[in-house]
C-alpha cells in the first residue's frame, strides 16, 4: 500500500536512510521537512512495516525529488517504480508540473526505473555524492502540458 507519510513512519524511514544511504537524512530532518507544507513524502507499507518511501520538496510549479528509497527485500517487483509514479501523481495534483532528481551515475537500476518514467539525462553534478565521491546525473521530467502521461 503506498500512502502519505505519518510521524509514526519517521522511525522506519530514518532506518531506511540508515541501511542504504551513505549520508543519510536524520529522523530529526525527516520529521522537519514532513511538518513543512512544501514537501510531499509517501511510504510504501507492506505487512504493516515500511518498505520503501519518496519525497520531494516543491518549488512554485517544480518538484525536487528528495529521496527515493526501497528495502532490498521489496526491489525487482516494480514497487520503486509504483511508488515514484505515485509520488508525480501527487505532485502533479499540488500543482507541479515539472520533477527533477539528481541519481548517482553508477545506479543503473534508479536510471532505468526513472527513464521508464519519463525522466531525461540532463546534465552531471560532479562529485555530488560523498562517501564514496561520485558524479550524479540530473534528470528531468518536463510537460509543459501538466500531463504526466505516465
Amino acid at each position: 500500500m503506498i500512502r502519505r507519510m505519518r510521524e509514526t513512519d519517521l522511525s522506519g524511514a530514518a532506518e531506511l536512510e540508515r541501511r542504504y544511504f551513505s549520508m543519510p537524512w536524520s529522523r530529526k530532518q525527516l520529521q522537519e521537512s514532513l511538518e513543512n507544507p512544501d514537501y510531499l513524502f509517501l511510504v510504501l507499507e507492506t505487512d504493516g512495516k515500511i518498505a520503501g518511501y519518496a519525497g520531494l520538496v516543491q518549488v512554485m510549479d517544480e518538484g525536487d525529488i528528495t529521496n527515493v528509497v526501497l528495502a532490498e527485500e521489496s526491489r525487482g517487483m516494480g514497487l520503486g517504480k509504483a511508488l515514484v509514479r505515485a509520488l508525480l501523481e501527487e505532485g502533479q495534483k499540488r500543482g507541479i508540473r515539472e520533477f527533477t532528481l539528481e541519481v548517482r551515475v553508477s545506479n543503473t537500476c534508479a536510471i532505468h526505473v526513472y527513464e521508464e518514467l519519463g525522466f531525461v539525462k540532463e546534465g552531471i553534478r560532479k562529485r555530488f555524492y560523498e562517501k564514496p565521491s561520485e558524479d550524479a546525473w540530473i534528470m528531468w521530467k518536463r510537460d509543459g502540458s501538466g500531463s504526466l502521461f505516465i
